[in-house]
């Protein structure tokens, strides 16, 4: 065993995006939208409604995304307790999103610059397992069937910023109406949509990319065809399960649209082990040492050794192993050759 201090020139640094499709089978575009009874009528079902991309009763069905409703005011549900007022799972729902992606539970959600007085959302969240690193930009086109038969387009905002917005979920966008990370017209009102009530209502929503989650304006959502909206008619009926999800999810499911694609950066740390001419040509393999007189056994290897490089060990400062490098194949080495090995750390 032989070893050598690297040089800082033998180190290199880089990183890489990789991207795939969000859904099952790395499939970008979702157009069959399934739901389970079952988990509809189970206590989950309560808070949020899981979306499969197949109806099959068999293993192969997976959840894609959930759609939960949130609200500060607590409509749409029944309440926890008939004495506490406004404390329901759509009140949950909104005060978790309001943490998680505000981290105060006295701020407002504000979309395009608008603070809706009636605070409530549709959040749509991508499972985990479906995606990589974050979402990626750019690549959300989410249609929504309004009442008037025409899909409502949703795109992030990404292309049409110049500079980043960060909250307590990380990047935040807004969601405008357009395609490809950019809205129909990036000269309109605040939230960059054509239409006259979303002066009124803000944008479609806000993308966070970081935490895999869509959080959908139901003001804007609500707002009828000709002033932008889906005319999607959220009920905010206290202390009634109206089942907004139920209504979400039809809109989206009559459109059967939603493209969505992950992203992961992988940073590679390169390492270049140089193995000179003079360098690496003996071994300490018993067969090549003796081990009581520590003379090389075979005098035609004393001044013309042969060696074969089969792995390269990477340790600290401290003699500790860190990493260990297979090669493919044993690499032969003698005096008149010089071997070059890139060792690739991804992390």
């Amino acid at each position: 065993m032989s070893f050598k201090r690297l040089d800082p020139e033998d180190f290199l640094i880089s990183a890489d995006s990789i991207t795939a499709g969000a859904w099952s089978g790395n499939v970008p575009t979702l157009q069959n939208f399934n739901t389970s009874s079952v988990q509809k009528a189970s206590t989950s079902g309560n808070y949020y409604l899981n979306v499969y991309q197949t109806g099959s009763t068999l293993t192969n069905a997976e959840v894609q995304f959930n759609i939960a409703f949130g609200d500060s005011n607590g409509s749409g549900s029944v309440l926890y307790d008939s004495g506490i007022n406004g404390r329901s799972y759509t009140s949950t729902i909104f005060g978790q999103f309001q943490n998680i992606v505000l981290g105060d539970e006295n701020n407002n959600f504000v979309y395009g610059g608008v603070t809706p007085s009636n605070q409530s959302f549709y959040a749509l969240t991508i499972d985990r397992s479906k995606y990589k690193g974050s979402l990626f930009l750019g690549t959300l086109d989410l249609r929504i069937n309004s009442a008037s038969a025409f899909d409502l387009r949703l795109t992030d905002n990404s292309n049409d910023v110049t500079t980043q917005t960060f909250n307590e979920a990380g990047r935040v966008y807004q969601i405008v109406s357009g395609s490809a990370g950019s809205a129909i017209s990036s000269g309109a009102t605040p939230s960059n949509a054509v239409a006259n009530g979303m002066t009124i209502s803000g944008s479609y929503g806000l993308f966070l990319p970081d935490i895999g989650t869509i959080l959908l304006n139901a003001a804007a959502l609500n707002l009828e065809s000709s002033d932008g909206g889906a005319g999607l008619q959220t009920l905010y009926t206290s202390n009634t399960a109206v089942d907004n999800n139920t209504t979400l999810y039809s809109a989206m499911s009559a459109s059967s649209y939603f493209t969505l694609n992950s992203q992961e950066n992988i940073t590679s740390d390169y390492v270049f082990i140089r193995a000179r001419n003079a360098e690496y040509n003996y071994s300490e393999n018993p067969s090549f040492i003796s081990g009581s007189t520590g003379n090389v056994i075979y005098p035609q290897l004393v001044n013309s050794p042969q060696s074969f490089i089969t792995t390269v060990g990477l340790y600290n400062d401290a003699n500790e192993l860190l990493a260990v490098a297979k090669l493919s194949k044993p690499l032969k080495k003698d005096f008149t050759k010089e071997a070059l090995i890139r060792v690739k750390l991804d992390f």
